[in-house]
This record gives structure tokens, C-alpha cells and sequence, in this order.
């Protein structure tokens, strides 16, 4: 069967082991192909219960009184996400806070744990906010950041970060490595292992923003050596906008390294109210504040369902779908003027396909508005679409590309003239 046959997605979540979650979500319009789960994730209808019984029968009735058992609960839900998403053993997961804040304490932690190395190293491609947060922590702390220009094709394929590509950055100066595991624009996926071992044996650690990766791939962060992790939980999470994050520190390191942010609940007496900051042993250390208690239940909710399907199995289908994607590119886009943006072998990507386009920005816009297709857009010229294993099925898949083709195909996506929204 030809995948540019219909039949061939319907074949696929025929036998499709998750196909049943897909029931399990919120969907409003069947009509729409949502294809942007790499920015939000679909709302899980647990999700719906387990806020309205919090509100019910906790916080309600229980005020207070409730602390009594919330308090640990970052720690918790911590563990489950580990446990379901990032073969994390436990004790090394805390839900809690932003991305950014995640980040920006373990990138400090990890400098100030090399004391007298003063490079830091990133990518050009990287997500804006870890290169952002990145040159200030340069600027405070007197360091030299170091670019990695993989937005030129000619040093790096698809803006994959090899351990060829970095070895020539490496000194015994540097303090920290900080990557993408995916790549946010394109897709390309980074070997977390060698990249790690690399950096360890010039003596420095390295920070993952695996934001784009969780709930798609497999990470095994502890089989691969990893150190530091950080990442959201609204993406292939589908724990809903503004989720609290996720930060992983290895058991190994946790009590080598002290977090810039001394909050009340990495305090080891923490009830005690002492004069003095003493941390915590184990992974309560790297907390800041009070848990985050109703955006906790909506990542323990989502996780869960990860949980329940198994993250080699939706690595799985995130490949398959992936892989169909190619090809109906290949069928069907590259005469229309696309242009692959994304590594070609499974394991060198994501959930995620990326392409380039002169019109993509226009593109994007009346996918929306004209073909009930939800992709999002990313500067200066790449459309992303992404199959999200839980929430989307193979035909939905299928289907978007048909419309895109046909959008292009017939040029009537130049209808559209202009945009409102500042939001991509």
C-alpha cells in the first residue's frame, strides 16, 4: 500500500496499540488536524476530574489542614515523571517552577560547582530563552560564552550537535555545555551519552533542555550518564499552558552543587524557621517554594496516561508518524517548493518534522484559517508540524498534509494578507 493512499494511515491505527487515548482527550472540532502538539499538547479529560476533585474535596473542605500531605508533592509528581518519561530512578525529579527558573538555577549551580572555569558553551539554534538566560549569566558572572554557529549548514547538518562538532570548543576552561536534545526549529535530536561523556572527560557538566523531547522519545537519563536536566511539561506533556516544569539532578552530584535560589523549602529543618540556610539533603534541595499544587495535577493526570502507554511505545509511533511524514513530503511537497529541514533517520529527530518554505509564514496563517490544519511557524522561514502519539492519530496526520499540499498546490493560501496575533 502507497502512503499517498488514505488507506495506509487508517491501516496504521488499525493496529495502532494507543489508539485509544486519542478518546481519552478533549477534541471540540473533529475537523481540525492538530498537528502543534509540540508547542501545546491537547488537554487529557482526567485532567478535567482531577482539577474539579481538588477544588471539591481538598482545598475546599480541607484548607490549611491540607498541607499536611500537598507538601511533598513536587517531590511526588517528580517521581512519576521520571518514571514515566525519563528513566529516572527516584529521588531526582522535582516538578515545580518555570523552565527558565529550572534552568538558570542548575546552570548556575553547575558553573559555580568548576570553580576558576570561566566558558560556557551553547548553539546559535538553541531555544532563545537558554541563550538568553545564558548571556546573562555570562555578564553577571565575568564568562566567556561560546556560540556554536550550527545554524550554518556547512558546520552542522540540521543544526545536530554531534560530539565532532563540539570536541573543537572543548578546554579545560570550560565550566558548562548547555544543549537542546531536540532541536526546537528543525527537529534534529542530539546524542545525550557521547555529548555528556565528552564534556565530563574536559571535566565539565553539561545542562539538557530536553522541553522539546519529553513524552516523545526515550531519554533514559540515568542509563546514558546524564547529570542535569531540565524541561516543560505542556508539550508532548499535555499538562496545559503555563504547567509547571521539571529539573533532574543525577543522585551522584546532588550534593555537590548549591542552587543561587536559597527558597524556604530547600531548607533541611524546614519548620524550624532557623536564621540560617542549611540544604536539604537529596533532590528536596534544589526547591524553591511552595508546590504548584493544581498545575501538579494536571502533569500527575497527563503522566499518568504516559505511564500507563509506555514511553518505548510512543517513541515508537512518534517515529512511525515521522517517517510517514517524510514520505508524503517526498510524494507531494518537494515539487511545491518545500524543503526537508529535519534529519532523515529515526533516531536523529523527534516527535517533530520541520520544513522550509519562501511563503511558510503565509502558509502557516491560512492553514489556520483556511484548512482547519494547526501548525505553528518558527523564523525565518519553517513550518513544523508534529505527531503528538497520545492525543493524534495516524490519519489526522495524513489528512493535515493533504490539506497543505492542496493549500499551496492551488495557491490559495495568498488570500492571506496579513496576521494579528504576535503568536506563531
Amino acid at each position: 500500500m502507497n502512503v499517498t493512499d488514505r488507506d495506509y494511515a487508517l491501516n496504521l491505527d488499525k493496529i495502532d496499540p494507543l489508539a485509544r487515548f486519542k478518546s481519552q482527550f478533549v477534541v471540540t472540532n473533529p475537523q481540525i488536524c492538530y498537528l502543534d502538539g509540540n508547542s501545546l499538547g491537547r488537554m487529557p479529560k482526567a485532567t478535567v476530574t482531577a482539577i474539579n476533585y481538588f477544588m471539591e474535596h481538598e482545598w475546599g473542605p480541607e484548607v490549611v489542614t491540607g498541607w499536611g500531605h500537598w507538601i511533598d508533592e513536587t517531590q511526588s509528581v517528580g517521581d512519576l515523571l521520571g518514571a514515566a518519561a525519563l528513566g529516572a530512578a527516584l529521588g531526582q525529579v522535582l516538578v515545580c517552577d518555570t523552565t527558565s527558573i529550572n534552568f538558570y538555577q542548575i546552570c548556575v549551580a553547575a558553573i559555580h560547582a568548576r570553580p576558576g572555569r570561566k566558558t560556557i558553551i551553547t548553539d546559535a539554534a538553541n531555544f532563545p530563552t537558554d541563550r538568553y538566560i545564558l548571556d546573562g549569566i555570562a555578564q553577571q558572572l565575568g564568562l566567556n560564552l561560546v556560540i556554536i554557529e550550527n545554524e550554518d549548514h556547512t558546520i552542522a547538518e540540521h543544526e545536530r550537535v554531534t560530539s565532532e562538532v563540539l570536541a573543537p570548543y572543548l578546554n579545560d576552561d570550560v565550566a558548562l555545555v548547555s544543549l537542546e536534545v531536540i532541536q526546537y526549529r528543525s527537529g534534529s535530536r542530539t546524542d545525550i551519552k557521547s555529548i555528556t561523556e565528552l564534556v565530563r572527560a574536559h571535566g565539565g557538566l553539561v545542562v539538557w533542555d530536553a522541553s522539546h523531547a519529553v513524552g516523545a522519545i526515550e531519554l533514559d537519563l540515568d542509563a546514558n550518564g546524564v547529570d542535569l536536566c531540565v524541561g516543560c511539561t505542556y508539550k508532548y506533556g499535555n499538562s496545559g499552558p503555563g504547567a509547571p516544569a521539571w529539573l533532574y539532578v543525577n543522585r551522584k552530584i546532588q550534593e555537590e552543587l548549591q542552587v543561587p535560589i536559597q527558597g524556604w523549602f530547600a531548607q533541611g529543618a524546614q519548620f524550624d524557621m532557623g536564621p540560617k540556610f542549611e540544604k536539604a539533603e537529596g533532590i528536596r534541595g534544589f526547591q524553591i517554594a511552595s508546590p504548584p499544587l493544581m498545575g501538579l495535577r494536571c502533569v500527575q493526570s497527563a503522566f499518568s496516561m504516559i505511564k500507563e502507554a509506555g514511553i518505548h511505545a510512543i517513541a515508537k509511533k512518534a517515529a512511525i508518524g515521522t517517517q510517514m511524514m517524510i514520505e508524503l513530503y517526498d510524494a507531494w511537497l518537494v515539487p511545491l517548493g518545500f524543503e526537508l529541514k529535519t534529519p532523515r533517520q529515526a533516531n536523529e529527530r523527534g516527535g517533530h518534522i520541520s520544513f522550509a518554505h519562501p511563503d511558510a509564514a503565509q502558509i502557516c496563517i491560512a492553514l489556520r484559517e483556511i484548512a482547519n490544519v494547526i501548525p505553528d511557524y518558527r523564523t525565518p522561514n519553517s513550518i513544523r508540524l508534529a505527531i503528538s502519539p497520545l492525543p493524534t492519530s495516524f490519519v489526522e496526520v495524513w489528512d493535515g498534509f493533504e490539506r497543505m499540499r492542496d493549500l499551496v498546490a492551488s495557491g490559495r493560501y495568498k488570500e492571506i494578507q496579513k496576521y494579528s496575533s504576535r503568536v506563531t
